[in-house]
């Protein structure tokens, strides 16, 4: 049995570029089966202070994929490494 992998999604309550990138999401994780795990930084101080403005920010672990924009080739790349 294959373990699926599981992606983060730091965003915020209001960013357009958040709710973007999830809605591109939507592909690769049908074509992936992975499980996304989306935090709102702003419930929690730590990560408030980590990634400030810089989101969304999709990450595996503590691994930061793409910022911003989804780059399709970077999370490709993250696939066929995984």
């Amino acid at each position: 049995m294959t373990v699926k992998p599981t992606l983060t999604l730091y965003t915020r309550l209001g960013c357009h570029l958040c709710d973007e990138m999830k809605l591109q999401l939507e592909p690769f994780q049908r074509k992936y089966g992975f499980s996304l795990n989306v935090v709102d930084i702003d419930a929690d101080s730590y990560l408030k202070l980590r990634y400030g403005e810089r989101v969304p920010v999709l990450a595996a672990g503590e691994h930061e994929i793409c910022h911003y924009q989804l780059n399709k080739k970077w999370v490709l790349d993250y696939f066929q490494s995984y």
